[in-house]
C-alpha cells in the first residue's frame, strides 16, 4: 500500500510540473533562449567543474603516493591503505576521461557544435621588426601583425 502512495505522489508531481510544458507546446518554445543557458551551464562545466574534479583526483593520488611511499613506509597496513587511495585517484581519472571521450563522440555524431571561446589578447602590446606596425586583435578572434 505504501508503494502505490509513493508511486501516486511521483506522477502528482511529473504531472504538475508538466504542465507548464503542455502549454508551451500550443504556441512553441523559444529555442535561443534556452540555449544561452545551456550554453553558460556547459561553458561553466567545462571550465570550472571539471578542472576542480581532475584537481581533486590528481591530489587524492599524490596523497596516494605519499602514504605508500613515505608516510609509515615500515607498516604494511599503511602502505595498503595507500596503494587503495592511489588506486582511487587513478579510477577517478579514468572515468573523468572516459566521460570525456564520450561527449566529444556524442556530439561529433550528431554534429552538435561545440562553443569556441576566443582567446585573450596578449596584455603588452609588441611591436613587430623592422616594420615599425603595431599588432592589433582582429573582429574574427586573430593576433595580427601587420
Amino acid at each position: 500500500m505504501k508503494k502505490i502512495s509513493r508511486l501516486a505522489r511521483y506522477l502528482a508531481l511529473a504531472a504538475s510540473l508538466g504542465t507548464p510544458l503542455l502549454a508551451a507546446a500550443q504556441t512553441g518554445i523559444d529555442a535561443s533562449r534556452i540555449t544561452q543557458y545551456s550554453d553558460g551551464i556547459i561553458d561553466l562545466i567545462n571550465s570550472v567543474f571539471v578542472p576542480v574534479v581532475m584537481a581533486i583526483a590528481f591530489l587524492v593520488f599524490l596523497w596516494g603516493v605519499y602514504k605508500y611511499y613515505i608516510y609509515n613506509a615500515d607498516s604494511e597496513t599503511e602502505r595498503a591503505k595507500g596503494h587503495q587511495t592511489m588506486l582511487w585517484g587513478l579510477i577517478a581519472f579514468v572515468v573523468i576521461l572516459s566521460i570525456w571521450g564520450l561527449i566529444a563522440v556524442v556530439r561529433t555524431t550528431f554534429g552538435i557544435e561545440q562553443t569556441v571561446n576566443t582567446p585573450a589578447p596578449p596584455i603588452f602590446n609588441v611591436s613587430g621588426g623592422s616594420g615599425g606596425g603595431t599588432n592589433n586583435w582582429n573582429t574574427s578572434g586573430n593576433w595580427n601583425n601587420p
